[in-house]
């Protein structure tokens, strides 16, 4: 907060709002103002000290939360106060709003078709790009020399750099290998979910493609080859909108829904095995334990959280920031990773993925906190005597007491 001027000439009347106008009538040439508070410098707030009071009691900033909340949308009594004809032109207002707002959602409906026609455009583009990516078939040369103009620059950079002779293989490679794994990687949400478990599954990965639904809302699918871990040949996604438009005439997302998977035995990479020892106090026996436990994995993204149901507040908050998160996963892929797969393969898109200042203060928040999270663990595990081991002996690169996406 700036000191304030000195010497500042006086602020004009304020005039009357709903926020600042009092329940009783008063007429809208009034020229009461509000009443004056003296200036309070930055340096007179002990931030410090009120940090540790709310840290040392969050229920007090639950309290506040709660308080600040339920004073939403609650009138002021400033329209109720209004002469009567005043009021009637208010109502007239409202009118034409709800006018407007049945513009928008004509507007919304018009762009949604828009989509459909150019995705039935773009979809034989996307077939053309799953053959070759599955070695079904080769480029054209029309397509290969449209590919290697938008390189043209690039290599007059890197003319005076030695090339190094491309090695040929004795087997002839198919297709271009690990392409889906290789784009969803450079794509940084979709990056922080996949585990080194996970990298062998999507190996497998053949196609991820989408589709509309009748009613709004759209279908993620990701179709495989045969693997290891499980039978499925696509795993589904659909996310489904409510039937009412939102405020802007915008759809407005409700739940999602995920394809069962059909793991293959003891290859389940949704869940971890836990080995613990415990010794009978009485005869002295020792015995192993084993007990399954939720841990991250990508494949979590198929089990989408669902809506929260009680009145716990921070069970909601919890829920309701894991439900955005898998809708912004969802729309990730549809918008970003499926129109411009090739781009993320080559890590192109990087360059035009938006990363403000905030975003790497809070990598270097995370930084810190994770050697604080590798010491403490170093801690834990002199004082722990018992053996915590996945049943293949892997762990996912990430591990938390919670899985994210279950």
């Amino acid at each position: 907060m700036a000191e304030p001027i000195r010497n500042k000439r006086a602020d004009p009347p304020i005039a009357p709002t709903p926020q600042n106008t009092p329940l009783n009538t008063a007429p809208i040439s009034s020229h009461a103002q509000q009443p004056g508070v003296a200036s309070i410098k930055e340096e007179d707030l002990d931030r410090a000290a009120a940090a540790s009071i709310f840290a040392k009691d969050p229920r007090l900033v639950s309290l506040i939360q709660g308080r600040l909340g339920s004073l939403v949308g609650r009138s002021s009594g400033y329209i109720e106060s209004l002469p009567t004809d005043v009021k009637r032109r208010v109502a007239g207002l409202k009118g034409i709003q709800k006018e407007h707002s049945k513009l928008e959602a004509e507007f919304q409906e018009e762009v949604l078709q828009l989509e459909k026609k150019y995705f039935a455009k773009f979809t034989p583009l996307y077939q053309q790009r799953a053959a070759i990516v599955n070695g079904q078939t080769e480029p054209t040369e029309d397509q290969v020399q449209a590919g290697e103009e938008d390189e043209e620059e690039d290599d007059e950079e890197t003319e005076a750099a030695p090339k190094e002779k491309a090695s040929e293989s004795a087997d002839k490679v198919s297709g271009i290998p690990e392409f889906w794994l290789s784009a969803m990687k450079n794509q940084i949400s979709l990056a922080e979910m996949i585990t080194d478990r996970d990298e062998e599954a999507l190996k497998s990965l053949t196609d991820i493609r989408m589709e509309y639904l009748d009613k709004p809302g759209f279908r993620l699918i990701f179709e495989f080859a045969e693997n290891e871990y499980f039978t499925n040949k696509t795993i589904t996604k659909t996310y489904y909108y409510q039937n009412e438009s939102g405020y802007g005439g915008d759809f407005i997302y409700d739940h999602a829904e995920g394809d069962k998977i059909n793991w293959k035995e003891d290859k389940d990479l949704t869940v971890r095995v836990e080995q613990k020892k415990q010794r009978n106090k009485t005869t002295k026996q020792t015995r192993i334990v084993k007990k399954t436990v939720p841990t991250e994995s990508f494949f979590n993204f198929f089990s989408p959280p669902k809506a929260p149901t009680d009145d716990d507040e921070s069970t909601t908050s919890d829920i309701e920031e894991r439900l955005e998160l898998d809708y912004q996963l969802g729309e990730d892929i549809k918008e970003k990773l499926i129109p411009r797969a090739i781009d993320w393969f080559t890590g192109e898109a990087l360059a035009f993925e938006e990363l403000d200042e905030e975003d790497f203060e809070d990598a270097e928040f995370d930084d810190e906190d994770d050697e604080d999270d590798e010491d403490a663990s170093e801690d834990q595990d002199d004082e722990d005597e018992s053996d915590e081991d996945d049943e293949d002996g892997s762990k996912p690169k990430q591990e938390a007491a919670e899985c994210k996406q279950s």
